[in-house]
């Protein structure tokens, strides 16, 4: 069985956020990227089980510049076989990258598609289940445990909910996105990274697959939060009920 798993490219998680003067996006220029912690969880997971004997190949996707292709190394250094760049030049919204997603599953014949559940850029929590709907696949999100039954064909899913954990048995193919307590992902040793540097890449353009690139979406304006004013010590606990009567209103 192959797991395909889908990686972006983002402004690293360390990094202090800087909006551009004119208020169009995020400063990317001169900034630390990397992988996004969530696709680093999925592709742990993947490795996780080919390691277990459940997989034969686990193929990294990535989707963007021709700079992405770092992001890709990164993830074929921390274990992957092989990997995919789908070269963009604009802007990618959720739908166009599941359409994109969509045709290299056609493509490439997964029985997983492993997402993380979410970006720390864009936040949308949007593709993969865009994807599984595009495919017609059984989808299990925010998981928290995988496991496989490959006589079965069948993925079960624990899936973190607000009211506790759901569990879920999908039919194979399956789409899954990761959330934050699935694993802890392992760090790319340098042997590793000199072998990733040999491994494939193959390079796609969205008119190869057949996808118009388009959105309806429109970003009007990147703006900051609001600073946050600076406290105050107050002297007793009648003052503190007199602020929170008669400012903030909330008692």
């Amino acid at each position: 069985m192959k797991i395909m798993v889908a990686i972006k490219r983002v402004v690293d998680y360390a990094v202090k956020i800087r909006v551009k003067s004119d208020k169009s996006g995020v400063e990317t220029q001169n900034v630390k990227m990397s992988m996004n912690p969530f696709c680093e969880i999925a592709l742990e997971e993947a490795l996780r089980i080919k390691e277990a004997g459940m997989a034969s190949e686990v193929v990294a996707v990535t989707m963007g510049l021709k700079q992405c292709v770092d992001t890709l190394r990164t993830g074929l250094a921390m274990g992957a076989d092989r990997g995919i760049h789908v070269e963009t030049s604009g802007p990618l919204y959720p739908l166009s990258v599941a359409k994109l997603l969509r045709a290299l599953v056609e493509v490439e014949k997964p029985g997983l598609l492993i997402l993380g559940k979410q970006a720390i850029d864009d936040d949308c929590n949007q593709t993969g289940q865009m994807v599984a709907g595009l495919l017609n696949w059984p989808q299990g999100t925010f998981a928290s445990k995988v496991v496989l039954d490959k006589e079965k064909q069948v993925v079960t899913v624990d899936r973190e909910v607000d009211g506790g954990l759901e569990t879920l048995c999908l039919d194979m193919p399956a789409v899954i996105t990761t959330d934050l307590r699935l694993n802890q992902p392992r760090y790319a040793t340098l042997p590793n990274i000199m072998k990733a540097k040999s491994k494939a890449i193959k390079k796609f353009t969205p008119e190869d697959l057949n996808v118009e690139i388009k959105s309806d979406i429109e970003e009007v304006q990147v703006t900051e939060p609001p600073k946050r004013k600076a406290g105050v010590i107050l002297s007793s606990v009648d003052e503190l009920i007199d602020k929170l009567k008669n400012e903030a209103h909330v008692i």
